[in-house]
């Protein structure tokens, strides 16, 4: 489904779900207290702005007595949008996003990626698929880094641990391009990013990556991701304590300009390599 399709859809969701509570007679707030959402945020079902969780669909059904409409409606979109269903919401509440802020222990965030290198990452996790599943899975990843072009970009920061340069994925072509567009987002001024050098020895959250949202008019996120699974969570104080966690890493980590040295440093050592092979 393309994503003009697929936001149609979402509003016929929206649609669908204000001419239901209509009927029943109830307000949008009335609702998210039945629900345990603001009305607020059924108004934004209702626009298609944000799209509910599932359990969140289960509960309209359960409330407005639809029979399950709204669950069946959630379960046929999601599964028909580019992104693995732990990860649809967090891709979903990316692009309302007035402040991303990305830890990456390992592997470049999505948002940074070039095509070729998350083509490397893809094959990698994925190596007996077919190329038209690859290219989808692409596409998707694609999609995402539109929202660094845009003029209404959010703020974006990542703090990358220097494992997630020095890992080649792909080949040193690959590996020398990625680092140099991400240095050309960084002299853009289109991105902050960090670097926390393997001389930092121990820090917080090792090993897991931590993705950080901040909205205009909605409580602040933060995603999390281990194998096959992800949590979207908003729970002020884990939100908090996951804020705590970030402003160390960024403490920990190099300066901004000593940071894009080190990219640079990096991607000349990848290129040097390449042009030997």
């Amino acid at each position: 489904m393309a994503n003009g399709s697929r936001q149609a859809a979402w509003e016929f969701f929206g649609a669908e779900l204000k001419r239901r509570r209509e009927d029943a007679g109830i307000t949008q707030v009335e609702l998210g207290s039945r629900v345990f959402v603001s009305g607020g945020y059924i108004g934004q079902f209702e626009q298609a702005i944000r799209k509910p969780q599932l359990d969140v669909a289960q509960r309209i059904d359960e409330a407005l007595q639809t029979d399950g409409i709204f669950e069946r409606l959630w379960r046929k979109l999601i599964k028909e949008q580019p992104y693995t269903e732990y990860f649809a919401h967090a891709a979903e509440l990316e692009r309302l996003a007035t402040e991303i802020c990305d830890w990456a222990p390992t592997v470049i965030p999505g948002l940074l990626q070039t095509p070729e290198y998350a083509r490397a990452v893809f094959l990698a996790s994925n190596p007996f698929a077919a190329d038209e599943y690859i290219e989808e899975l692409l596409r998707g990843r694609m999609d995402r880094t539109e929202i660094l072009k845009d003029t209404t970009r959010p703020v974006y920061w990542a703090v990358l641990h220097e494992a997630a340069l020095r890992i080649p994925v792909g080949n040193p072509a690959v590996m020398a391009r990625q680092l140099d567009h991400i240095a050309v987002l960084m002299q853009e001024r289109k991105v902050m990013v960090q670097v926390m050098p393997f001389a930092a020895g121990a820090h917080p959250e090792m090993g897991k990556m931590m993705w950080l949202m901040e909205f205009e008019d909605a409580p602040p996120t933060v995603y999390t991701e281990g194998v096959l699974s992800g949590s979207l969570l908003d729970d002020p104080a884990v939100v908090k304590r996951a804020r705590a966690s970030y402003d160390l890493l960024r403490a920990a980590a190099l300066s901004p300009e000593a940071s894009l040295a080190l990219i640079e440093s990096a991607a000349e050592d990848y290129r040097r390599c390449a042009s030997t092979t």
